[in-house]
């Protein structure tokens, strides 16, 4: 599994990305901080019956990033990029945390290039006390005075699972570009309204998945997400938290494969 870097065809900017199996395109993109390399079990599970194409965010392992300072509007519009670049519209899209933001916003951007969309561990409208906390911790990120423990603690619980998956997660986390970092973090903190009021109006199949025990991209978060999508379907893994795509793979895995045999009107197979 391994990255290959592409130039894309609008911004001209870099993307590494993992590119695996054949059948329609799944596209991956992980949460803040993190690589293409996190979302290993989906690749291995997914890449049997689709092609799945994990990338690295602006910033993060081999890509190149954006000008700081870049909303969450522009991640979007590069993800459009990615996906326009590698005509793979219309596309199975999946994010993670900030991932998530990106996804949900390629789905309501760009309806005819979607085919189904699937936010996991994803944030929505934060009270007043989380706005607060997240935009500090960007803050604290741009001016470099962030420390891994204070994120992994929120991250992962004290089962075994957990522990082996929090030494890896710290290893990504620590090899991230600061300034990459610092903007994408930025983005995430500032955007988790940004889509809000339109993901009602998002008509393919979609899903929001989160772990019981995340306290910040709570369960509630993900039934407000799909709350009056025609298609929309919220699911809760207990005992898990914000990195539940690792934690509780087999089960994620599962769920995305259902999602992805969920069908598409004919709106969003133009």
């Amino acid at each position: 599994m391994t990255s290959t870097t592409l130039r894309l065809s609008s911004s001209g900017l870099t993307v590494a990305l993992r590119d695996q199996g054949a059948g329609a395109p799944l596209l991956l993109i992980h949460g803040v901080g993190m690589q293409s390399a996190a979302w290993a079990p989906q690749i291995q599970a997914l890449s049997k019956t689709h092609r799945v194409i994990a990338v690295d965010m602006p910033g993060h392992g081999g890509s190149a990033p954006l000008p700081a300072g870049s909303d969450l509007r522009a991640f979007v519009a590069w993800c459009g990029d990615v996906v326009q670049t590698l005509d793979l519209g219309p596309v199975n899209i999946a994010g993670h945390s900030m991932g998530a933001l990106i996804a949900g916003g390629f789905a309501v951007d760009y309806p005819n290039l979607t085919a189904r969309v699937c936010l996991i561990n994803g944030v929505f409208c934060r009270d007043e006390a989380a706005r607060t906390a997240v935009r500090g911790r960007a803050s604290q990120i741009k001016r470099r005075e962030f420390d891994l423990q204070t994120p992994l603690a929120r991250w992962f619980g004290d089962s075994a699972i957990d522990q082996r998956t929090r030494d890896q997660v710290a290893q990504w986390l620590g090899a991230v570009d600061l300034d990459g970092y610092a903007t994408a973090y930025t983005a995430f903190a500032h955007g988790d309204a940004t889509y809000a009021a339109q993901y009602p109006h998002i008509q393919c199949p979609f899903a929001a998945l989160t772990g019981s025990d995340d306290p910040n991209s709570t369960p509630e978060m993900s039934r407000a997400m799909v709350a009056g999508a025609p298609d929309g379907h919220a699911i809760v893994i207990d005992g898990h938290r914000h990195m539940v795509s690792l934690t509780a793979a087999e089960t994620v895995n599962a769920h995305l494969d259902a999602w992805l045999k969920m069908p598409v009107t004919k709106k969003e197979q133009l």
